[in-house]
């Protein structure tokens, strides 16, 4: 077997051998011409000539190998007490009947669908749908606000929408149709047409002529077959999460994205068909496009479909119930889920109540895992726990522990190194290259390997502006961070979450990292906020563990010390307060952005993606406390 050094220099020096060869893997109608087209730079395009379908490669293949009868999708929702499985035979005739019922609609290849679903099978079958016709889906997550849907309709012009009568979060019913109407009121594209799936727990009144009810339409369609699309062609269309104006659209073509993820399974998540695999994400983020829905699918291995929270649904051994009951091989989730766990459960009792015995590996993403929550995790399974970094835009991991290839020892900290096909170097702000050790900005170098974005939907120019321009020849991720002398990447957060203290620019990251090892702190967050004499000071807000007594008298002067002790007198640590929670988007992340500016107060705008809009009045008066939010 080769070596992860072997493969990693063939990616990079024999692009069109390498790929090509893993583009086998896949079934094609036509084969390319062209493994790469690097004619017309940062355009690059992957399999050009090709022709295939990609639910094609998702369903019909495994049901033509014998794989009919595994299961392909396990639906299990803790918040209605549902668990229902699907084999790939089933899965497929849903698909079918539903590609059917929008070719009804008159919808056809190229035209676009817009998904606001609920985490529920029909939102995948609704994906596979518009990907076995050729159409091109673009999933926003359920329950977003009417202004941010209707921005989406209006850059997307959807002949469709599917929807559902309603989500639940929670213990909450949130109902998706008033928000829905109202967002197509807003847009100035209307969608012909809407599909609606009926919920036990709401019944939606549908406009007549316009909506149609999922189940009707469903049940009177004749089966649709697979429309064979270009390589080149979109399968999807995913809008970067707190965007304001219009949305950066991120394209996902069909080839390249089928054969890097089917590669990734194998390579990076060392699975093999017939294991379970579960990514306890949501369809509306690109880790549920990419890792519930498309990767696993196209592996023929079994996928999961969960509707409920880490904690909650209905206490921290949520994950641990559903890797028990499902033989899960391998978790993909994000840091902060294991965050919240780990708050609510520190002593890890829940998790002693579950046999885990077919669970392998932990995979965590979304934002950086701080090296405490690491060693939590790692402490409590006993398995590995493996970083990896990865965006919205690359559509599956840059940086990783490539554990079908050949597993390296952890740095906790670290997502250890670049995943074969991306050549992640650090530049300084002139565009030079930096050594092992210095801290940088993260960039890429151009072409950048299949399934990452061609370009932004509709707009090249902003693609360009965006990720191309600011170093030519390379993607700019917009994070910082370093690469030490083995070859390890370390991700030290986004550029603008450097702050510049008295001229020196310091990561608020390795703050964080300071913080999190003191044993009362579950969680924290440090942000920059503004300073007459220094321009910029740190100024952190902390999570206790459940149980946790300590004060704030107490707390705030052990990480004072600590920060001192670890980062340096320089980083003029010197507040903190305690609050309940950190404002976070759905997908995890901690809105450090719009902290900060409550923190200046500057006025801001709600963030469309966040989970709950509450928390920014919390953080408000925590931060009063201190003497900040208060002008």
């Amino acid at each position: 077997m080769s070596s992860y050094q072997e493969i990693f220099d063939r990616s990079i020096n024999d692009k069109e051998g390498f790929w090509g060869e893993a583009a086998e893997a896949i079934t094609w109608s036509k084969k390319w011409d062209k493994v790469l087209d690097d004619s017309n730079p940062p355009f690059y395009r992957w399999f050009v000539g090709g022709e295939l379908n990609t639910c094609y490669n998702a369903l019909d293949r495994h049901i033509e190998s014998g794989r009919g009868d595994q299961d392909a999708l396990i639906y299990d929702s803790p918040v209605t007490g549902t668990v229902k499985k699907f084999t790939y035979s089933e899965l497929k005739d849903e698909v079918a009947r539903a590609a059917g019922a929008l070719v009804e609609l008159g919808v056809t290849k190229g035209d676009t669908v817009i998904i606001y679903m609920p985490m529920v099978p029909e939102a995948v079958i609704a994906m596979l749908a518009c990907a076995r016709i050729g159409a091109i889906h673009s999933v926003v997550f359920g329950g977003f606000a009417p202004n941010e849907l209707a921005i989406r309709i209006d850059d997307a012009k959807p002949k469709v929408i599917i929807s559902a009568s309603c989500g639940i979060e929670g213990k909450k019913v949130i109902e998706y149709k008033p928000l829905l109407d109202k967002a197509i009121e807003l847009a100035d594209s209307k969608p012909e047409s809407c599909i609606i799936l009926q919920r036990p727990q709401v019944n939606a009144p549908l406009t007549p002529g316009r909506d149609h009810d999922w189940v009707e339409a469903v049940k009177n369609a004749k089966p649709a077959d697979c429309v064979m699309v270009k390589a080149t062609d979109p399968l999807y269309i995913l809008y970067t999460s707190g965007t304001t104006g219009i949305p950066k659209g991120i394209v996902r073509d069909n080839g390249g994205h089928a054969v890097a993820l089917y590669w990734s399974m194998v390579n990076v998540y060392d699975v093999k068909p017939g294991e379970v695999y579960w990514a306890a994400s949501d369809v509306g983020w690109v880790v549920g496009h990419s890792y519930i829905v498309y990767a696993p699918l196209l592996l023929g291995a079994t996928t999961i479909v969960f509707e409920g929270k880490p904690i909650g649904t209905p206490d921290p051994g949520a994950f641990w119930r559903v890797i028990s009951d499902h033989d899960v091989k391998v978790l993909f989730t994000a840091p902060t889920a294991f965050r919240a766990i780990k708050k609510e459960d520190p002593k890890g009792e829940y998790f002693k109540k579950y046999d885990l015995g077919a669970f392998k590996y932990l995979f965590l993403a979304g934002e950086r895992t701080d090296p405490d929550t690491y060693h939590w995790a790692s402490d409590l399974l006993k398995r590995p726990v493996i970083d990896h970094w990865w965006q919205t835009e690359t559509g599956w991991a840059i940086a990783g522990n490539c554990l079908g290839i050949e597993p390296f020892p952890v740095k906790p900290g670290s997502p250890t190194k670049a995943v074969p096909g991306y050549e992640v170097t650090i530049l300084d702000g002139d565009g030079k290259v930096l050594g092992p050790g210095e801290e940088g900005i993260v960039t890429v170098k151009t072409p950048l390997p299949p399934s990452c974005l061609p370009t932004l939907w509709n707009n090249d120019k902003r693609f360009r502006e965006s990720y191309m321009d600011p170093f030519p020849g390379y993607y700019f991720t917009g994070d910082g961070g370093y690469i030490d002398e083995d070859g390890y990447v370390f991700i030290m957060g986004r550029v603008d979450d450097v702050i510049n203290v008295a001229g020196h620019r310091l990561s608020t990251g390795a703050m964080e990292e300071v913080i999190a090892t003191n044993p009362a702190v579950a969680e924290c967050a440090v942000f920059g906020v503004e300073d007459g004499l220094k321009g910029q000071v740190p100024i952190g807000l902390i999570v206790l563990k459940a149980g946790e007594t300590i004060t704030e008298e107490e707390l705030v002067p052990q990480l004072v010390q600590a920060i001192r002790s670890e980062i340096g007198a320089i980083a003029c640590f010197k507040q903190a307060a305690i609050v309940k929670r950190l404002p976070k988007t759905r997908s995890g992340k901690v809105l450090r952005g719009t902290m900060s500016k409550i923190a200046d107060s500057k006025s801001y705008s709600m963030p469309s993606t966040i989970d709950d809009p509450t928390t920014l009045g919390e953080i408000e008066e925590a931060l009063k406390t201190i003497g900040y939010a208060s002008k």
